[in-house]
């Protein structure tokens, strides 16, 4: 287990990394903007079950053996990148449906949670931030690696947790606040789906870290 002075460096330093806005940012403001605050909230914890569970891989050695591996490496990206542009094209293409679905509140909260899990998984940004941050506050001598490694990834997750709902709650307010016409809710839309569409084309390349 980490000592506590590790600990309280690495909050530290991932607070720090978790306030600049990344993809993962400009996707939760993109998508509330776009859907509105319900879908920004499950657009957060969809994308960060994705980073949590990107982040144990890591802690578990599946992120060092993708990191090693041109191809893998290039496969989580070009996915990530492609799936960004998709989810933006339809936000663009559905701009007129409004965010309350006739098809029943709970098949679609499991929808965006999934396309949104698709997206924080495949995010080759945060694959980064793993392998390169989380093994700088390894202690050999405080026990096993894999399990300190996964005490950061939770503690990590808990930090992206809280600063995406931010994020996702004031995108929301936003849109709520200037969406007063069906013209400017389209708008909306149809900037929010641009944003992931630039977003992808952000990530597609990205170099290795």
């Amino acid at each position: 287990m980490p000592s506590p002075t590790t600990l309280l460096a690495f909050v530290a330093a991932a607070a720090v990394l978790v306030a600049i806005p990344g993809p993962s940012v400009l996707f939760i403001v993109g998508r509330s903007i776009a859907r509105g605050r319900r879908i920004g909230i499950l657009t957060v914890f969809g994308a960060d079950l994705g980073l949590l569970a990107l982040a144990l891989a890591v802690a578990f050695g599946v992120g060092a053996l993708i990191t090693a591996s041109e191809v893998a490496f290039w496969a989580i990206k070009i996915a990530g990148a492609g799936y960004l542009v998709y989810l933006g094209v339809q936000a663009i293409r559905h701009r007129r449906v409004d965010g309350q679905r006739s098809s029943g509140a709970r098949r679609g909260a499991l929808a965006e949670l999934g396309q949104s899990f698709v997206v924080g998984v495949t995010n080759p940004k945060t694959l980064a931030i793993c392998t390169a941050v989380f093994p700088q506050f390894v202690d050999p001598a405080a026990g096993a690696v894999s399990a300190q490694l996964a005490v950061f990834a939770v503690m990590f997750w808990l930090l992206a947790l809280f600063s995406d709902s931010a994020w996702a709650l004031a995108s929301g307010c936003a849109r709520t606040w200037f969406a007063r016409s069906p013209r400017r809710r389209e708008r909306l839309a149809i900037g929010g789906g641009a944003m992931m569409i630039a977003l992808g084309g952000y990530v597609a390349p990205a170099k290795r870290a």
